[in-house]
């Protein structure tokens, strides 16, 4: 077996994962409006990319494990491209690393996106939770006396008249 089989697996993760961080940036903008039910909906597309790319994944590890078995090597124990870079020669060998690489570029750049997104979203909770602590009544006091103010330990008054006088 050629690498041609690892080379159109290695495309198509490409092409999801582009396709994903597209999804990345549209969830980007619609946690800047505010668009819940846009945002859910792009969840539900992202949970489909998910399972294709996990889909995909699968073939072009088996594509690698055919390789070695058609070479008469040994399959590594998680066997992956690198792997196959290490025993082929040109011009697979520029091929498969050009695409490795595109492909290593796009999941950084969705690495970058998602890490953005996450900041967006934990911003947003911070803010509804400064907002409800604003709207919500407190049960303990506000109000600070002036000794506790600077520190000093409240004092104990001392009745005036002394009972067991």
């Amino acid at each position: 077996m050629t690498t041609e089989a690892i080379l159109a697996s290695m495309d198509q993760l490409e092409k999801l994962h582009r396709s994903l961080l597209r999804i990345a940036n549209e969830k980007t903008a619609r946690i800047k409006q505010n668009d819940i039910s846009g945002l859910d909906q792009l969840l539900k597309d992202e949970q489909a990319h998910l399972a294709a790319i996990l889909q995909t994944d699968k073939a072009r590890e088996q594509a690698v494990v055919a390789f070695f078995t058609e070479q008469g090597r040994p399959v590594p124990l998680h066997p992956s491209v690198t792997d196959v870079l290490d025993i082929t020669e040109e011009p697979d060998h520029t091929r498969l690393k050009e695409a490795k690489d595109r492909l290593l570029q796009a999941i950084h750049e969705l690495k970058w996106q998602n890490d953005l997104n996450q900041k967006l979203t934990y911003q947003s909770l911070q803010f509804v939770n400064l907002s409800l602590d604003m709207v919500r009544p407190r049960t303990d006091s506000v109000n600070y006396s002036k000794k506790e103010v600077l520190g000093t330990p409240p004092t104990k008054k001392l009745a005036s008249f002394d009972s067991q006088a």
